[in-house]
């Protein structure tokens, strides 16, 4: 009896540490490749530059005033960057929930093949894929001459290097970034509760607002967030659709990274990046509710 009773103890000591044992893989390359990284990061935006332009060097002296300075100097830039965000985002969705609605409920045999043209984008790099729209929005490009013909474009007007070209690469890149969320969300959507609303009289618009939107929810604000936070800190179409009068933050803290070597203002940025998307993303979860981000 006493065998028993040992082995029994051992298994739930082996139990009860087995989660931790499954977990400490995940925890470790989080701590080497987040935590450290991140660490670093910090003590960098903290720190001022010494040395030469050629060979720079940094020193630790606790600057607060790295964040100060680089937030009056790119103050424009954040902005520009969270609006440049923001509108992609709000078109992504107008475009997306349609789109994932008809994928859902109406595509029948044919949801798969959609699915797959909604994913295809993803098999061509996000570089390739902007320098072609690029191309496609070039000043000699059909898509200038068509909408010129038609008296929607100023005859010497141009889509390239504005801000509308910007923010229709960042839409076309982040579109597939709504619409499986949306998607997602959408497909396990029980049609019983809409034909529900319908005996209940309700109109389609009705029972759309009042059953089918709210049921969708966790996939709008999985979509606005998966949408809205690369965008932010993209700096990819910026750089090829537009020109320095677009740049985003993330051109800044590339060129102060790459070009001019101030790792302390361009760290500084990034912490007010993210500082600035955790505060966004707390109070869209506190107005769409958390229970809409399970």
């Amino acid at each position: 009896m006493t065998g028993v009773a040992g082995g029994a103890t051992a298994g739930r000591r082996r139990s009860r540490v087995a989660p931790y044992l499954m977990v400490l893989p995940a925890i470790a390359y989080l701590g080497v490749f987040f935590v450290v990284p991140l660490w670093s990061l910090l003590r960098t935006s903290l720190s001022r530059n010494a040395g030469s332009v050629f060979l720079p060097t940094l020193e630790f002296d606790w600057a607060f005033s790295n964040y100060g300075d680089a937030f009056s100097d790119y103050r424009d830039q954040i902005i520009r960057s969270f609006g440049y965000a923001l509108s992609a985002t709000l078109i992504c969705l107008v475009l997306a929930y349609p789109l994932a609605y008809v994928i859902a409920f109406k595509a029948g045999r044919w949801r798969n093949v959609v699915l797959g043209l909604v994913i295809l984008p993803f098999f061509v790099t996000f570089l390739v894929r902007t320098l072609a729209w690029r191309i496609i929005l070039s000043d000699d490009g059909w898509v200038v001459s068509a909408l010129a013909t038609v008296g929607l474009l100023p005859e010497e007007g141009r889509l390239l290097s504005t801000s509308w070209a910007v923010v229709g690469g960042l839409v076309y890149n982040f579109l597939p970034f709504m619409v499986l969320p949306l998607y997602a969300s959408l497909e396990r959507l029980d049609p019983r509760l809409v034909e529900a609303a319908g005996d209940l009289y309700a109109s389609a618009p009705v029972a759309f607002r009042r059953v089918t939107l709210p049921l969708s929810m966790p996939g709008v604000v999985a979509g606005t967030l998966l949408t809205f936070i690369p965008a932010a800190g993209d700096f990819i179409n910026a750089e090829l659709l537009g020109t320095p009068n677009q740049f985003m933050i993330g051109n800044v803290i590339q060129s102060r990274y790459l070009e001019l070597a101030d790792y302390p203002t361009a760290a500084a940025l990034s912490f007010l990046l993210m500082a600035f998307m955790l505060i966004i993303v707390v109070i869209w979860a506190r107005i769409a509710g958390t229970e809409a981000l399970l």
